[in-house]
């Protein structure tokens, strides 16, 4: 179980990095008990915060190297669609367009394009990728750039974040380095049931 003692929601939490301390409580929680009970199992981690739109990037022992804005499925919910990973895009409605909360052990990979991507969900489609600037109406970069979370939901569910911090943080490592575990926290049920055995 991840969740935190009580009392951590006003407390700075884990460490006291300024980036941290200013994450929500429920990062701050997710973080703390990561960390307590040695779930990211000596690999690097992330957790991403989708009511915030946002990213946080730990090293194995469980340092904040960076955190950044992020965007995320277009639709509100914290499950794919069943089969959406073997439907084409075009058939993907806007209200299954959503990003899948939970614990998930990445995996390096390519899209059908050729991209090297970190697959956070293979079977459902679902990747963590550089931001991709191919439709400029879309306005990802500037999304990316706002103050607020409430203009990030624009992809069919995966996880967008600027090239610069993608390469710094989230391309593949050395070979020995051991998968990055990414924790999406949900928007619409708590974090103890995302993260649970079977979810």
């Amino acid at each position: 179980m991840l969740s935190g003692p009580p009392g951590l929601a006003g407390a700075a939490g884990p460490g006291t990095d300024p980036a941290l301390a200013a994450a929500s409580p429920e990062v701050r929680r997710t973080v703390l008990g990561i960390k307590e009970s040695q779930d990211n199992a000596g690999a690097p981690f992330h957790v991403i915060d989708k009511k915030q739109a946002r990213l946080f990037a730990f090293d194995a022992d469980g340092r904040l190297l960076g955190t950044t804005a992020v965007l995320l499925g277009a639709a509100i919910g914290d499950h794919s669609v069943p089969g959406i990973g073997n439907r084409p895009m075009g058939q993907i409605r806007p209200e299954e367009r959503t990003t899948p909360a939970g614990r998930f052990v990445s995996e390096q990979g390519t899209n059908l394009k050729g991209e090297d991507v970190t697959w956070v969900d293979y079977d459902n489609a679902v990747s963590l990728h550089r931001v991709r600037t191919g439709k400029p109406a879309e306005r990802r970069l500037e999304r990316l750039a706002t103050a607020t979370p409430d203009d990030n939901r624009i992809s069919y569910g995966c996880i967008n974040v600027p090239g610069a911090f993608y390469d710094r943080h989230i391309r593949p490592g050395p070979q020995s380095l051991k998968p990055a575990v990414i924790y999406v926290l949900p928007e619409t049920g708590s974090a103890t049931n995302a993260f649970a055995p079977g979810n």
